[in-house]
């Protein structure tokens, strides 16, 4: 017997209450799927997102389904940028995911529709998907179209740090600001919410070819369509997320990643995504698995082309294919077949084709999007996992977007307790060339662990620090991170993590290539391993707990609970 039925003869009033919803006797004894989305107001990447939850609801009612609609809106990363809002961001992940739980389990459904774009709502939905462990599909919100000469958001923050520089005059920086957004969608770059999307279909949760493309496309309405059907069918097979996310499941995802020169913010969500399936996934795993895979995808921030291109040039499924020698091809998908059987049934439909057919009217081709592994952008991925005394558990930098001159290098510390204070420093000139620029107490327990990209972009769009001066934090960075950005260090200043031990002239080395990231000298002196340890040990003794920066409301509570940035910064 479905859930919902059996939790019908449980609660007597159930019938009644729906019954004034205008439900029908004969919709009660349907299967009941609730089509879960953060549809609202809140920023371009939801704002449509009520046209696909229609789609689904068309497919659902197609297949004799009772569609139910649930909204848990999220907010934008963008609109939280530059002031305090940015600290709610990650935290909101872990509300998101915890209203839906209680939606879910208060009301139990037979199946769930996740719908979603962005940066914190995909990977809260898939985070909610695992913990429920009641069968569910993904359906991705898709990407805005890019602006005038493939004009893209991300850029944004360039044209700000140039235009404080007084670089480029008002009407050049507004004429930006006016175009970099034409449709609604996710960010039409390789971020954290176009990485998101790509990772719900590369753990078999969303159907094969559907995330990344065009949010303004009838065929993404389309695949929502199928998407409610296919809903109907996983409430009467029961496969459930379980079945489908499983170690290897995850091990494809983070190929793909690799592969994509994906968005660090994936080293928050997968792990945190895993630990809702008691797997475990750890730094290394990331680490070792980009070390095997070439990175081929020319798309921004990393690449060339806006994020709606990818698609064009078959997206998920033509990145598979390329590292397809690589992947788990048993894994079980949302389909109910396995990858192997998926990549080559979408070859039988002519899908590579639908895409290619964007590029027809472009001097563009796929090549020069997807490149093959014989001839790839980069031999491995993009992403390195950092060690060393400064980041004892660990700490993460995206090395494809870092000047060859600072893989292996040696800076001076300058320290700044918040990332306001240092994005100051840089604007005006004060940070030098050699210079570390050393952002703390921005973690998960310190402030919520907010994105530093205005000081990222104000170092990536000076032509003279982008290729001399490293930012390193215990914050996180956006998606949209260009530039020798090493985040996530851990333990984070709050825990009394060693990057709360770093003063002003300290020496610290950063050899990507061998992973470290070590303190190995002070006052501008190196000193030997043996003496940096003491100077570390009675800067520990000295060193006083901070107070919480929160202490009531939903920061208070995310700041507590909140794990190390390098296990994925969820509550626990």
């Amino acid at each position: 017997m479905l859930k919902s039925q059996v939790i019908r003869q449980m609660a007597p009033e159930m019938d009644s209450l729906r019954l004034a919803m205008g439900w029908t006797l004969e919709d009660l004894e349907k299967p009941q799927i609730i089509v879960e989305s953060t549809f609202g107001h809140s920023h371009p990447g939801s704002a449509h997102l009520d046209r696909l939850v229609n789609a689904v609801c068309k497919g659902v009612d197609n297949k004799n389904g009772k569609p139910v609609k649930f909204f848990v809106t999220d907010i934008c990363d963008g609109q939280a940028q530059g002031h305090d809002g940015m600290n709610y961001s990650l935290a909101s992940r872990e509300y998101i995911a915890n209203m839906i739980e209680i939606q879910v389990n208060a009301t139990p459904y037979d199946a769930g529709v996740f719908i979603a774009s962005c940066d914190k709502s995909l990977p809260a939905h898939l985070q909610a998907i695992a913990r429920l462990n009641m069968p569910s599909i993904v359906v991705c919100g898709g990407v805005m179209k890019a602006g005038p000469n493939m004009l893209t958001l991300e850029q944004i923050g360039t044209y700000s740090a140039m235009y404080e520089r007084n670089e480029i005059s008002e009407e050049e920086f507004n004429y930006y600001k006016c175009n970099a957004c034409p449709t609604c969608g996710a960010c039409s770059f390789m971020g954290t919410a176009a990485t998101m999307q790509v990772m719900a279909e590369a753990l078999g949760m969303a159907l094969p070819g559907s995330t990344i493309m065009p949010a303004t496309s009838d065929d993404l309405s389309e695949l929502a369509f199928e998407a409610g059907k296919h809903a109907v069918n996983l409430a009467l097979s029961g496969l459930k997320p379980s079945d489908i996310m499983t170690l290897k499941s995850f091990e494809n995802a983070i190929m793909v990643h690799a592969a994509i020169a994906g968005s660090t913010n994936a080293l928050l969500h997968l792990p945190a995504i895993a630990h809702e399936l008691n797997i475990e996934i750890t730094p290394d795993l990331f680490d070792s698995i980009h070390r095997g895979i070439p990175y081929i995808l020319n798309i921004r921030p990393s690449g060339f082309y806006p994020a709606e291109y990818f698609w064009y040039a078959g997206g998920v499924p033509a990145v598979m294919e390329e590292i397809r020698d690589f992947l788990h091809l048993d894994v079980v998908t949302v389909t109910g077949r396995t990858l192997g059987e998926n990549l080559d049934n979408i070859k039988r439909t002519g899908y590579f084709e639908k895409c290619n057919e964007y590029l027809k009217n472009t001097e563009i081709t796929k090549e020069d999007i997807i490149k093959s592994c014989k001839s790839p952008i980069q031999d491995h991925g993009a992403v390195a996992i950092l060690k060393g005394n400064i980041a004892t558990e660990g700490a993460v930098v995206k090395h494809s977007a870092v000047d060859r001159a600072m893989l292996s290098v040696t800076l001076v510390a300058r320290v700044f307790d918040c990332e306001e204070e240092a994005l100051s420093a840089v604007l005006k000139g004060n940070i030098k060339p050699g210079d570390a620029v050393i952002i703390r107490y921005e973690g998960p327990k310190g402030s919520g662990m907010p994105e530093m990209f205005y000081t990222t972009e104000a170092i990536a769009s000076d032509k003279e620090l982008v290729s001399s001066t490293a930012l390193i934090t215990d914050g996180r960075f956006s998606g949209a991170t260009r530039g020798p950005a090493i985040g996530h260090v851990s333990p984070e200043a709050s825990e009394g993590g060693p990057i709360a031990l770093i003063k002003d002239g300290d020496l610290v080395r950063i050899d990507i290539p061998n992973r470290k990231l070590n303190l190995v000298g002070a006052e501008g002196k190196e000193l030997s391993e043996t003496e940096v340890e003491n100077i570390l040990c009675a800067r520990k003794k000295e060193w006083i707990k901070p107070k919480p920066r929160y202490t009531k409301g939903a920061l208070g509570l995310y700041t507590k609970l909140a794990v190390s940035p390098i296990k994925g910064a969820y509550m626990q």
